[in-house]
């Protein structure tokens, strides 16, 4: 399992990415045909309520799958991209079972 991070207009946080990579190992353990991961943490200016954004992009077989979401904090941000993601893989996944 390979996950790339990239922090943009943020402090890089060891915390953040380990939180980040231990939900990542779920889906990756799940999902045996996922290749690797790229995670981009962003901080919106204009935005004072969330600007805590989260994007996931999953590189598999086929296009790629890819989630973000805005939240006010980063911990949210990836709990919400993840379950985003989850969403798509397991209609992905239909596509892969044979009968």
């Amino acid at each position: 399992m390979a996950v790339n991070f990239q922090y943009v207009n943020v402090d890089v946080s060891e915390t953040l990415s380990s939180f980040a990579k231990d939900k990542l190992e779920k889906l990756f353990n799940r999902y045996e045909f996922l290749i690797n991961a790229s995670v981009y943490f962003k901080q919106d200016e204009k935005d004072h309520e969330r600007g805590k954004i989260c994007n996931i992009e999953l590189s598999l077989p086929g296009p790629r799958i890819y989630a973000t979401s805005n939240e006010h904090n980063f911990e949210v941000s990836v709990r919400e991209t993840i379950s985003d993601l989850e969403r798509q893989l397991k209609k992905r996944k239909q596509v892969y079972k044979t009968y």
